[in-house]
């Protein structure tokens, strides 16, 4: 007769009791993996998607709380009204676009000259790029502060500078309450302060190009422009088009600079969509037709967002 071979309790891998075994220690992981992740949704949902979706219920509402009279549902009515009656809101998004593309083209084109120069300086950039990084590191509160006094009429170094090089015959301009200048003092004030930014991206994406590359356009007889334009412009756009959409998102909601250095004035020259927003919620506390305005400014940030990511996947070729 066969030897019997004992077979120990719960049966070697593949019997039923190893599987259910097995199961119990998946099911077991899955659940501390559950615990731990909890804490961070709930949190999350608990700061974004209950705004959101009060904010959204507020969208067709009107309470006004400068009145004692209780919310009460209108409809479409607070979208209706931004969007075909109120000139003021048309005013400060022409604004925002102002500044938001005019100061990102700007910064995309200083920020990649200065990031052409100092790649070529190899090692010895190290020193220069911490010094061109001090403006992104400097709050923004700190930077209106530090502009508001910059342009003082009377007091301000910049007209002080100006009178010194035209030997007094030109006592410069009422930086911040001029309205042919004001905006353009906003826009240089967002320029000082987030060039380096673009700057640093670009300067990233110049240390990823291979040599090769180079190497192989000038064996070619490409001209300087040429290899600028046919080799590093390709090869850097996927990264310049993450660094453009990250600081039109941070433009399109510029608030900081405008509430410190002009307060959106002279008049509204300089009202951006979230000063004007800030205005309509925490001045004139008209809460349902402020949160229909936030959620207007959503929508074009999200359209913004698919517009750029859309064209980065065309350029990889993955649309």
């Amino acid at each position: 007769m066969r030897d019997r071979v004992a077979i120990p309790q719960g049966g070697p891998a593949g019997y039923p009791g190893e599987a259910r075994r097995s199961a119990s220690g998946r099911s077991r992981r899955r659940s501390v993996a559950i615990l731990f992740v909890l804490p961070a949704a709930l949190t999350l949902l608990a700061i974004t998607v209950f705004p959101l979706i009060y904010e959204l219920r507020l969208v067709f509402m009107s309470w006004e709380l400068t009145t004692n009279a209780p919310a009460r549902f209108v409809g479409l009515q607070n979208l209706i009204r931004v969007l075909s009656q109120d000139g003021r809101f048309w005013t400060s998004m022409r604004v925002t676009a102002i500044l938001m593309i005019g100061g990102v083209a700007i910064q995309l084109s200083i920020g990649t000259g200065l990031a052409l120069l100092l790649n070529r300086l190899g090692s010895r950039r190290t020193l220069l790029v911490s010094l061109f990084l001090i403006p992104v590191m400097i709050a923004p509160v700190v930077a209106g502060f530090q502009f508001r006094m910059i342009y003082h009429d009377q007091f301000g170094p910049l007209n002080y500078v100006i009178e010194l090089l035209t030997f007094g015959q030109w006592g410069g301009f009422a930086w911040i309450a001029d309205p042919r200048v004001a905006l353009f003092s906003i826009l240089m004030t967002d320029v000082w302060q987030w060039t380096p930014f673009l700057m640093l991206i670009v300067l990233a994406g110049l240390q990823s190009v291979p040599v090769e590359l180079y190497e192989a356009a000038e064996v070619d007889g490409a001209s300087p422009w040429q290899t600028f334009w046919r080799v590093t412009v390709p090869l850097l756009l996927p990264v310049i088009i993450i660094g453009i959409l990250i600081r039109a998102m941070d433009s399109f909601k510029l608030f900081d600079i405008i509430y410190l250095v002009t307060g959106g004035g002279p008049g509204n020259v300089t009202e951006t969509i979230s000063f004007y927003t800030y205005l309509q919620g925490f001045k004139f506390f008209s809460l349902g037709y402020t949160a229909a305005m936030a959620f207007i400014q959503l929508i074009i940030i999200t359209l913004i967002a698919q517009f750029f990511l859309r064209f980065q996947r065309q350029q990889r070729g993955e649309v």
